[in-house]
């Protein structure tokens, strides 16, 4: 059987459905709430999922388990054991989605940019576009796949540290963009975290991530294209922040859909960056 061509970095409903039984396809399920919301996205995946689908953990498992900040992209050899144990190899086509729609599945789909896997996809519209299909749901116990072999390979132009960022911030060739709430790049609104303040990165801009979606599915690449296009120039590098670097990456998400590929994400996003007070704020 032919292997398998993942078309874009966003694919839909039907190019899955189509796609679904191809040997070297997997799913994953990367469905993530934020602090205070009384949902968890394991063990709604344990009750329903795409059939087949793997649980990704950014959260508590497959992070810098050391990092006093929230779910910060691990080192290359813990992601590599992690993912192994997943029963994920390097030659698998990974389609990621999540229970909202769009939300935490483009910050899986990043990682494994970060990580060097070419062929990852996030699937557009995510558990709500699939069930509105009326696809199939698996609901018995999940059954772990084999433990396979994973070697990530580090592309670092894919993420950025707060000591990098800080050269940038006034560079005219980068353009930084935040995905928070107008309310909250303002400062007009606190920051949901302790001891973090409010405000924002100098000279970044904010493109709320929600702006970018419609009924769970990214809007069309020219609607995408001319926000962009508001904020930015074709000739910047783009660099993604937001609250905890989970967001930052469906404007990454969007913009490598547009064709954009000089980007990166800033990690520990605000939540580093405003509480830490020898860095300044706007």
């Amino acid at each position: 059987m032919k292997s398998l061509e993942m078309p874009t970095s966003v694919v839909d409903v039907d190019w899955l459905q189509r796609n679904f039984n191809q040997p070297d396809l997997l799913v994953l399920d990367a469905s993530w709430f934020m602090p205070g919301i009384e949902r968890n996205g394991q063990s709604e995946w344990q009750l329903e999922r795409i059939p087949g689908a793997v649980y990704f953990d950014f959260d508590t498992l497959i992070c810098d388990m050391e990092s006093d900040l929230p779910h910060m992209m691990p080192t290359a050899d813990y992601f590599s054991k992690q993912v192994g144990l997943l029963g994920i190899a390097n030659d698998r086509k990974i389609v990621v989605y999540d229970s909202h729609g769009l939300f935490s599945a483009p910050r899986v789909w990043w990682m494994f940019k970060a990580m060097g896997h070419k062929d990852v996809a996030v699937l557009n519209g995510g558990l709500p576009a699939w069930k509105a299909a009326n696809a199939p749901i698996e609901n018995s116990e999940p059954l772990p796949l084999p433990v396979c072999h994973y070697q990530a390979k580090e592309c670092p132009e894919w993420l950025i540290d707060i000591d990098t960022l800080h050269t940038k911030t006034h560079l005219p060739e980068v353009a930084i963009i935040d995905a928070r709430p107008a309310e909250r790049f303002h400062g007009q609104q606190a920051e949901p975290r302790e001891n973090v303040r409010s405000g924002h990165i100098p000279s970044s801009k904010n493109l709320p991530f929600p702006s970018l979606i419609e009924n769970g599915h990214l809007k069309p690449v020219e609607d995408l294209k001319r926000m962009f296009a508001e904020i930015c120039d074709d000739s910047q590098s783009l660099i993604f922040s937001c609250g905890s670097g989970v967001t930052a990456c469906v404007l990454a998400l969007a913009a490598n859909h547009c064709a954009k590929d000089n980007l990166s994400v800033y990690d520990g996003s605000w939540t580093e960056w405003g509480s830490r007070h020898d860095f300044p704020i706007e």
